[in-house]
């Protein structure tokens, strides 16, 4: 995963993109009507049941259009939330409040329902020893945010980008010419280019378990669509060599039954692409 340093990067590039995007050369509608020096308070209420994620993000765009907004909060990411409940004052001029709240709503309302959806798969994986992974499908330009919420809902980041892990999957093994050529070569790229990069490989069936197991340097088998009599064969196979990974079109209501294979993760791209937005308002008062 990317350093602390760079996920700051990472989120304020998000925020000052969101913000040209957004306000462009000014908020016209609240230019027109409400004078500079108006003072407001606004609340953010919630309108639906889940975990509420992006608060910590929330006051990073107060601050970021004024920071002379104040904000007094009453509930911190990671709180199971219900209708009615109000999770946060934010207090100071009233066109900055209005600068930043449809930024701070479209945030929330996505970091929430993943949040949401990642502490059901985590109460799904209670007392297996397996975690839940994200993984790479996120929305372009806000996947920062996105693999926060997992954070924020007790999940586990996957690697964040193309660079800051190897992954060997099908493609890459298939243009390789094999297996053993793939991270053979791996092997050989990370050491002329003096890269500290843990190595993922996928495996298709039991053979291509066996051939990566031939291979030392491997952090993590990917037990890609294997059925469970087939991904326990694997895990048994693999012992205690590398650490094992469950993927493929894993839900609901199969991840549990897949972490009582002895797996050590599960990932699901649903965790990100398969939500649907909490429902939140920010009201004046």
């Amino acid at each position: 995963m990317i350093s602390q340093e760079q996920f700051n990067i990472e989120i304020e590039g998000i925020i000052a993109n969101a913000v040209r995007e957004d306000v462009g050369d000014g908020d016209h509608s609240s230019l027109a009507c409400i004078p500079a020096s108006a003072q407001g308070k606004a609340k953010l209420l919630v309108k639906d049941d889940g975990v509420i994620a992006g608060v910590a993000f929330a006051k990073r765009v107060f601050e970021y259009i004024d920071n002379n907004l104040k904000v007094e909060t009453l509930i911190d990411d990671g709180a199971e939330v219900k209708y009615g409940d109000i999770v946060f004052y934010v207090e100071g001029a009233s066109q900055s409040i209005l600068k930043a709240e449809r930024l701070v709503l479209n945030a929330m309302q996505r970091m929430s329902a993943i949040a949401t959806k990642t502490k059901t798969f985590v109460d799904l994986l209670e007392g297996t020893g397996a975690k839940i992974l994200d993984t790479r499908k996120t929305t372009p330009g806000i996947r920062a945010l996105e693999k926060w919420a997992v954070k924020i809902g007790g999940g586990e980041n996957h690697r964040f980008a193309l660079y800051d892990m190897i992954m060997l999957k099908d493609n890459h093994i298939d243009f390789a010419g094999g297996i053993t050529k793939a991270i053979t070569k791996t092997k050989a790229y990370l050491n002329e280019n003096n890269l500290d990069l843990k190595i993922i490989v996928e495996a298709r069936n039991l053979d291509e378990i066996k051939e990566i197991l031939e291979n030392d340097g491997v952090y993590r088998i990917l037990i890609d669509n294997f059925n469970y009599a087939d991904t326990k064969k694997a895990v048994a196979l693999i012992g205690d060599q590398c650490l094992t990974e469950s993927s493929g079109g894993i839900n609901e209501d199969t991840a549990r039954e897949y972490a009582l294979c002895g797996v050590d993760y599960i990932s699901s791209g649903a965790l990100t692409h398969s939500v649907y937005n909490m429902d939140l308002s920010l009201k004046a008062v």
